[in-house]
């Protein structure tokens, strides 16, 4: 049997891109595990407006000075992914009730491909209860102002995107 970390998560997502609802769960994941692993999904069923490699950019952009905030692309399954890395739970963020079957599923069949590994939720910051990756980019890639939604590295990412965007029409 495999040693599992039970201080370490990973916290898994597209994060396309990184909001602060995002960032917000990882700090306060820091208050229940030493370190927390950002791992950016390559494969999706989301149509991404960044690259994987933008994605990890921006995500290793916003936590440079964070030492216990570990930023990895991965493909595959995750639970195959949080072994791979010794990781004890994995972390996930609820907003509002609609997010919990999805992620109860997702926990259970977890469960089922490992017993070792934990689901740990935890419920978002009430100021940050409205805000998913889909509003922000389609706000800002609209024109719409989110300063104060995602970090500046991202902020920057995305005005680059819509300055792209306005060039192509």
């Amino acid at each position: 049997m495999a040693e599992y970390n039970p201080r370490l998560a990973v916290y898994p997502g597209t994060f396309d891109p990184l909001t602060r609802g995002h960032t917000s769960l990882i700090y306060r994941g820091l208050r229940v595990f030493e370190t927390v692993i950002l791992a950016i999904a390559k494969s999706t069923p989301k149509k991404t407006c960044f690259t994987l490699e933008e994605r990890v950019e921006m995500a290793r952009a916003t936590f440079s000075d964070e030492p216990n905030i570990i930023v990895e692309p991965f493909d595959g399954l995750l639970i195959d992914y949080v072994q791979s890395r010794g990781a004890g739970s994995i972390l996930r963020g609820l907003r509002a009730v609609s997010d919990f079957e999805y992620e109860f599923q997702m926990a259970l069949m977890n469960r089922r491909l490992s017993r070792e590994v934990q689901t740990v939720f935890l419920m978002t910051d009430y100021k940050w209860m409205y805000l998913s990756s889909t509003i922000v980019k389609e706000v800002a890639l609209r024109g719409g102002n989110v300063k104060g939604l995602v970090s500046d590295p991202v902020l920057a990412k995305l005005a680059e995107k819509h300055e792209a965007l306005k060039g192509a029409e």
